[in-house]
C-alpha cells in the first residue's frame, strides 16, 4: 500500500455495478447531452399527467360596481378584435395562438402559431 493510501479502508464493490456506469458527464456522447434530441418514448412517463387547457377569447377590466350592474343580455366588451388570434394556455402558460372553428356544432380551436420559450411576451 502507498504511503498516501495508509489508513484508507477499501469498501466492497456494490453488487451489479461497475465503475463504467459512473463516468463523468464529459465522457457522454454529444447526442446523449443534447436536450433537443428527445423522442416520444423519452416522454412516456408523463403521457398520463393531466393538464388544463384554456382558450382565451379576450379580456376585460371593470370595477366591482360595473360588474354588479351586469345582468342577462349585458354585453361584455373584450380587448380583442373580430378575427384576431386567441391565446391558448396549458397550465396557465401561453403555448400557442389560434382561431375559433366550429366542429360538429361545438367550438374548437385551430392552432395557427406555436409559442416557443421567450416568445410569449410578443
Amino acid at each position: 500500500m502507498d504511503d498516501d493510501q495508509e489508513g484508507a479502508v477499501a469498501s466492497p464493490p456494490a453488487a451489479g455495478l461497475s465503475l463504467n456506469e459512473f463516468e463523468p458527464a464529459s465522457a457522454m456522447s454529444a447526442d446523449a447531452m443534447n436536450p433537443d434530441d428527445k423522442s416520444a418514448t423519452d416522454l412516456s412517463p408523463v403521457f398520463d399527467v393531466p393538464v388544463n387547457i384554456s382558450a382565451v377569447l379576450g379580456r376585460a377590466s371593470m370595477s366591482v360596481a360595473e360588474l354588479l350592474q351586469l345582468n342577462t343580455g349585458s354585453i361584455l366588451e373584450l380587448d380583442r378584435k373580430v378575427g384576431e388570434a386567441i391565446d391558448i394556455y396549458v397550465n396557465n402558460r401561453l403555448v400557442a395562438r389560434g382561431e375559433v372553428v366550429i366542429v360538429d356544432e361545438r367550438l374548437g380551436v385551430t392552432m395557427t402559431e406555436i409559442i416557443k420559450d421567450g416568445d410569449a411576451a410578443a
